[in-house]
């Protein structure tokens, strides 16, 4: 699964395009490769967090091992499943615009040709298409799988949906057939406000505040020294046998051995510099990720309103291909690391959000009643009952957004990067350097392999005794 996520696009399509040719083939299969793990992350995260008690009694009341999966564990574990089926959909349609580089055509091709006439306008009615269609398709499994509405309520609802989806897509994209009179079109506005920002907002009035600023900040005092720390001033042995200390504290010496082992591969590649420079962007997008993230996933999960209105925006995010983002973050910041950062932090933004969401929904009420029975106030339910409660899905949110960051590297690596990602992009420019592209592809694997190890383990531990059992 860790191959799967984080092993660039570009670097898994080779070997199907030589096998099945320029097509849709190949772009199906690597789909398929980028957008499966979510669902089954969030699959087995659901069956695991069912509390030990519920399936005693299935069994003490003579319920086969089917019988307890069927009606006790699958219905139990339906919201986590259903975050994963949301992840997984977006994910899928955010790889069009990858497909559309090997032949797959559709709206992914319409969005890689504006962007390389920087037609930032036209590429994002394209990538707006895309998100309705993605919403079209959330709401639809997410109706179905609701189990307390009346069947036909929810066939009208769904029906009502896709009829205001199918519309809208319909007018962004000007498909065949639809009347010209009614298509909307809004490029010309967006690149008119791209270049106004671009103008007016990277140095505002001389006065030191702007995105260039902003940018200078965050590379001068956050990424430059993380980088130079993690590549030069610590010594890598000492870095190896640190993050293995770490490993036996929170696991096991399995675990230890294993981090130490991936962390040695990464330099036997010869890529322990520019995997460094990676680690370094990923950890302060990761960062970033986290301080936005989990604030917003515990409000929404405080106020169900709060939940649906924020809802089309992170869809929004999760969808719109990361190239559309890419563009008018370019023109604001410059080519470098902080447009790559910036788009991992708003790809990755959703799935924070979502599995806070999840876990702090999933607290028993009964629990929470208990602590407000007992006088604690809101700020102290929050600190002492519900986060460490939930603190098992909060973990599988830092996973996945792990996870996400590093499936971005190849991209920030397009834009000046730097790192693996750039690696992969000179490498797979050249035909007789593909060989250097796959190499890079694995040390991004080893780096999240070490990464989403850490982050289990340390969920693990916080995972209450009765929800492993």
């Amino acid at each position: 699964l860790d191959t799967m996520q984080t092993m660039p696009g570009f670097v898994y399509l080779v070997p199907f395009v030589l096998l099945f040719g320029v097509g849709r083939v190949p772009a199906l299969i690597s789909t398929l490769i980028f957008a499966l793990p979510p669902v089954v992350r969030a699959t087995d995260l659901g069956i695991r967090e069912v509390p030990g008690e519920t399936i005693e009694a299935s069994i003490m009341f003579g319920a086969t091992d089917r019988q307890t999966l069927n009606k006790v564990r699958l219905p139990l574990a339906r919201p986590a499943i259903l975050v994963g089926t949301n992840q997984t959909i977006n994910l899928a349609m955010s790889m069009v615009v990858i497909a559309a580089l090997f032949g797959a055509g559709g709206l992914g091709q319409v969005v890689l040709r504006s962007l390389q006439t920087l037609a930032v306008g036209r590429a994002a009615e394209a990538g707006l298409a895309i998100v309705a269609m993605a919403i079209l398709l959330d709401r639809f499994f997410s109706g179905l799988a609701e189990p307390d509405r009346h069947l036909p309520d929810r066939i009208l609802r769904i029906a009502g949906g896709g009829i205001a989806a199918a519309t809208f897509i319909g007018g962004l994209a000007g498909v065949r057939g639809f009347p010209e009179s009614v298509t909307l079109h809004f490029a010309g506005p967006i690149d008119d406000a791209v270049d106004w920002a671009q103008v007016n907002l990277f140095d505002i009035a001389d006065s030191g505040i702007g995105t260039g600023p902003f940018s200078d900040f965050v590379t001068i005092r956050f990424v430059t020294p993380l980088r130079e720390l993690l590549s030069q001033d610590i010594p890598w042995p000492v870095l190896i046998a640190a993050v293995a200390v770490l490993a036996l504290a929170i696991g096991s010496w399995r675990l230890a051995a294993g981090v130490a082992a991936a962390l040695f591969g990464v330099g036997f590649l010869g890529m322990w510099e520019l995997s460094m420079d990676t680690l370094a962007q990923t950890l302060v997008a990761v960062g970033a990720t986290l301080l936005v993230g989990v604030p917003i996933g515990i409000l929404t999960a405080r106020s169900d309103r709060l939940r649906a209105a924020v809802r089309p925006g992170l869809d929004f995010l999760q969808t719109i291909p990361s190239f559309v983002l890419l563009v008018p973050v370019i023109m604001l910041f410059n080519v470098g690391r902080i447009p790559g950062i910036i788009a991992s932090v708003l790809y990755a933004l959703p799935a924070a959000i979502h599995f806070t969401d999840l876990g702090l929904r999933g607290v028993p009420k009964e629990t929470v009643e208990a602590a407000t029975s007992f006088g604690s106030t809101r700020r102290q339910r929050l600190r002492g009952v519900e986060l460490p409660l939930a603190a098992p899905q909060i973990m599988t949110a830092v996973n996945q957004t792990i996870m996400l960051v590093l499936a971005m590297v190849v991209i920030a690596g397009l834009v000046g990067g730097g790192g693996l990602g750039l690696e992969t992009v000179r490498a797979l420019r050249r035909s007789d350097s593909v060989g250097r592209g796959f190499e890079a592809g694995i040390a991004i694997v080893l780096l999240a392999f070490v990464l989403d190890r850490l982050t289990r383990a340390a969920a693990d531990r916080m995972r209450p005794p009765s929800a492993t059992n």
